[in-house]
């Protein structure tokens, strides 16, 4: 019975969802709604499999439910619905963006190593000083300025390359960790907006959309170029925080290599050991890096609260 009340809830949503709201075309059209095969792209499924959900032939996992709810951009309430029927719990609303413990404790002891950490959804949430001394970050004036993704994409970093293979990796880490993040956040509105603005936007993005790649370790290698003309060729690693539900990128230099000495060079020659903040703060003093800060204590440390819109 609840299969096929769920069939019912997902093709009621369906025939009443507009195509213009999901970024269709309205034109040409007999049935209203979408259509069976159009909700199967968007969600990543069969237009047979979405017929068998519908007649209640087939039990959806939550990715599933997940994937549906998003795909017809469901609101909280028809969300939760869709949830119950299916046997599940439905998942947090809104990708979590608070810097944790955890994120601030490895921020405060790598102090010395260039470190982002990043949501769910991509959003940058903290660095350090060691990163800011990289020169890396420049603004675009965009809304989404501050998601990696979206910067890898879109509008990547002039100051920041990296060979063919290295590249493909990371755009392949980028996708598959944003795919991820909308299965566990499928309420999240502005995650989804932006996936579609990729998607819409972006020929490499949509292909590895469509057939994710799998990367099975995480390790690139990224050369960054100063103000000066120097550069510095580091390796970034990812850790997972679980915790908080965040990412941490950390970029290391090859022992006793000339990269080493000039990352060594570049920190020392920066401010403090702040763990930075990317917030919304307005009309703060400006560091030397341009950046406008608040000092809030941390720890044992000092954090700086800076405004996306701010932190170049």
């Amino acid at each position: 019975m609840q299969h096929l009340e769920f069939g019912a809830a997902v093709r009621h949503l369906r025939e009443n969802t507009a195509p213009a709201a999901v970024g269709l075309a309205p034109g040409g059209r007999r049935v209203r709604g979408l259509r069976r095969e159009e909700l199967g792209e968007l969600a990543g499924m069969s237009a047979d499999y979405v017929r068998r959900l519908e007649q209640g032939r087939s039990h959806p996992s939550a990715g599933v439910v997940n994937a549906i709810a998003r795909a017809l951009r469901a609101g909280r309430a028809d969300y939760e619905r869709l949830c119950a029927l299916a046997g599940y719990a439905a998942a947090e609303g809104q990708v979590p963006t608070d810097l944790g413990p955890g994120a601030t404790r490895l921020l405060e002891r790598f102090a010395d190593t260039p470190m982002v950490v990043s949501d769910a959804a991509m959003n940058v949430v903290a660095v350090n000083s060691a990163f800011l001394a990289l020169e890396h970050w420049n603004l675009t004036g965009d809304r989404w300025q501050w998601n990696v993704a979206w910067r890898a994409f879109r509008d990547p970093f002039e100051a920041f390359k990296q060979s063919e293979a290295d590249a493909d990796d990371h755009e392949a880490v980028l996708v598959t960790q944003l795919r991820n993040s909308l299965l566990r956040y499928p309420a999240d509105t502005a995650l989804a907006a932006m996936v579609d603005d990729l998607r819409s936007t972006s020929r490499r993005f949509d292909a590895l959309w469509r057939a994710p790649r799998p990367v099975a370790a995480y390790e690139s290698s990224a050369t960054f170029t100063q103000s000066d003309g120097d550069s510095v060729t580091l390796v970034g690693n990812l850790i997972a925080i679980p915790g908080d539900d965040l990412a941490a990128v950390m970029l290391t230099a090859a022992p006793g290599s000339a990269d080493e000495a000039r990352l060594a060079e570049l920190v020392g020659a920066s401010e403090g050991r702040a763990v930075v903040e990317v917030g919304r703060q307005e009309e703060q003093p400006v560091s030397r890096h341009g950046v406008r800060v608040q000092g809030r204590p941390v720890g044992q440390e000092v954090s700086r609260e800076v405004s996306r819109a701010d932190l170049g």
